[in-house]
């Protein structure tokens, strides 16, 4: 089944843009000071011959992606290799047109897993990328080809995915749980998202395991850019209400401590939600449990306030398949890098994980695919950021605002590299700059994901890669 308005991918550009932070943010055990976005454009032609070009972009944030011991800069490599690899293979795709969600699948199905493993067997016994770094890799060319198949048809992506423009519905890759009187018999991705979206949505910002909180934490090394440094600064500056909070999973007196410094930060400036991500260090949810019921009982207000709990534990639910149960019954506990796609959200689910972070960054194909099956047996949605910058930010928040989260997205690529994206902030100023808490997306308009590219005034280096 096919339909004429159905697209292939017939020409790839990639281009790597690095970016300096101007404060440190902690991920777990390391330390990001820098990050590079992958950047990408894709051409799109329909059985008629017509062709329209799509963008996407997405930080390879390597302490993110690719915890270890290895060196930074071995990841960085091995990644951006990786990205290349990718383009390739999508540059030379050969099979039937379709529409992005099925063109999208089939690679994360059926091309991506032989495309890292043959990466992974250059890297000649090295240790080898994880299924999250290579999904990171191919997300921009995901993205793109989302972006490009709205724009030839001169409609918003987020309008395409229903059975006026699919071919298939949603019983054709979700399967629901055992346990659940659920089906994807007739279902479409639009079933479960929001329309019409809302232009304004609440921004979380974050406060990272290195951001000095007070001022005796202030150690003269910090950014004279007349951008704030301290969070309570922060917190005025862009009138912020949500607030999650990094902790280390391994030292349950500096967590809890924390939590009481952000926490009485929060209480002073009238902040109304903070969150607790313990970057998946934690081994036992005894740890986390002791540190909920420890703040529900000295500190119920604060306790009140922390509105869910997100990832404690590795993200190999394989692996490490911990019932956390326990934890949930306390708050809603969210998968973040457990939720590689939505058959890690039912094996989350069955392990007693409640609510599930979706992420572009994962494929905006898998994180469609994630929502619909969570909502679909009740689970709660976060959108999570990974410190956003430029084209990324734009369909991050745009999938937040189609999503129907617990309480709005994360944003804190403006908290580390603001300059970054002045050119992208010209033509969607509210999407760069939270104001009264949050962030305003009205101009994220027109075909495809809205980028309005032709507008944005940015020079691109010479491509990493390029076919048609």
């Amino acid at each position: 089944m096919s339909r004429p308005t159905d697209v292939r991918p017939v020409a790839v550009e990639l281009y790597f843009l690095p970016i300096t932070a101007r404060m440190p943010l902690k991920f777990g055990p390391e330390v990001t000071t820098e990050v590079t976005c992958a950047r990408v454009k894709i051409t799109v032609e329909d059985g008629t011959g017509r062709r329209a070009e799509g963008w996407g972009e997405t930080p390879l944030s390597v302490q993110w992606v690719w915890p270890s011991k290895l060196g930074y800069e071995e990841r960085h490599q091995a990644l951006k290799a990786l990205c290349v690899a990718i383009g390739q293979a999508w540059a030379t795709r050969h099979g039937p047109a379709g529409h992005p969600m099925e063109l999208g699948h089939h690679f994360l199905e059926h091309i991506l897993p032989g495309v890292t493993t043959h990466a992974n067997a250059a890297r000649a016994g090295a240790e080898p990328i994880p299924h999250l770094a290579s999904l990171v890799c191919n997300s921009p060319f995901d993205l793109a080809l989302h972006d490009a198949y709205g724009v030839l048809h001169g409609v918003p992506s987020f309008e395409t995915y229903d059975e006026r423009w699919m071919n298939r519905d949603l019983a054709c890759y979700l399967a629901p749980a055992a346990d659940a009187a659920v089906s994807f018999e007739g279902k479409y991705p639009r079933d479960y998202l929001v329309n019409p979206r809302p232009d304004t949505i609440a921004a979380w910002h974050l406060v990272g395991g290195k951001d000095p909180i007070d001022t005796w934490d202030l150690t003269g090394s910090e950014p004279q850019d007349g951008y704030p440094v301290l969070l309570r600064d922060w917190i005025r500056q862009d009138g912020l209400k949500c607030l999650k909070v990094k902790l280390r999973g391994d030292d349950p007196d500096w967590d809890y401590d924390r939590l009481l410094k952000v926490g009485r930060i929060a209480v002073e400036e009238s902040v109304d939600w903070l969150t607790a991500d313990f970057n998946c260090t934690v081994g036992d949810p005894s740890y986390v449990n002791t540190i909920l019921d420890r703040l529900m009982d000295e500190h119920p207000g604060l306790y009140g306030m922390l509105l869910y709990v997100e990832q404690p534990f590795p993200y190999d639910l394989e692996l490490h398949r911990i019932d956390v149960h326990s934890v949930s019954a306390r708050k809603p506990l969210f998968m973040d890098e457990s939720a590689h796609d939505w058959r890690f959200v039912r094996m989350g689910r069955e392990l007693g994980w409640s609510g599930v972070a979706l992420k572009t960054c994962k494929t905006i194909t898998g994180a469609l695919l994630s929502l619909c099956w969570a909502k679909a047996h009740g689970m709660t949605l976060m959108v999570q950021d990974l410190s956003n910058p430029m084209l990324a930010q734009v369909p991050h928040v745009l999938l937040a605002a189609h999503a129907g989260t617990i309480m709005g997205v994360e944003s804190n690529g403006m908290q580390f590299y603001p300059d970054a994206s002045r050119p992208e902030a010209v033509i969607h100023p509210g999407l760069f700059q939270r104001r009264s808490g949050r962030l305003d997306l009205s101009t994220v308009r027109g075909p495809g994901l809205g980028y309005r590219i032709d507008e944005i005034k940015r020079t691109l280096p010479a491509a990493a890669f390029a076919h048609s």
